[in-house]
């Protein structure tokens, strides 16, 4: 079992950035792909980017390419997703997720445990 919290959402301005965190409590945090997910309102749970459980591979959506980083520290049991550049349709909720496969797939069923989510608002 992982039990996921994030953290560091908020109002915001376009062209602003934030820091989102998750710690993770369990066992073998390494042995887990992380990912963040968004979902706005009347919309489906969007990929925003993941990465594998050693840190060698990172990926991410088209709409955060080149603006977000995720991060990890396994020593700390933590992720990070940096936001820069935000936009108002960046507006979300945002959740942190991890999978047990090896590889990444960016679909929420490739993912077993998710946290509670935290938002984020950018206002234009």
């Amino acid at each position: 079992q992982v039990q996921l919290v994030e953290s560091g959402g908020g109002l915001v301005q376009a062209g602003d950035s934030l820091r989102l965190s998750c710690a993770a409590s369990g066992r073998a945090f390494s042995n887990y792909v992380m990912g963040w997910f968004r979902q706005a309102p009347g919309k489906e749970r969007e990929f925003v980017a993941a990465v594998t459980g050693n840190g060698d591979n990172t990926q991410y959506g088209d709409s955060v390419k080149g603006r977000f980083t995720l991060s990890r520290d396994n020593a700390k049991n933590t992720v990070f997703l940096q936001m820069n550049s935000l936009k108002p349709e960046d507006t979300a909720v945002y959740y942190c997720a991890a999978g047990q496969e090896i590889q990444i797939r960016r679909t929420r069923w490739a993912f077993d445990y998710w946290g509670q989510g935290t938002p984020v608002t950018v206002s234009s």
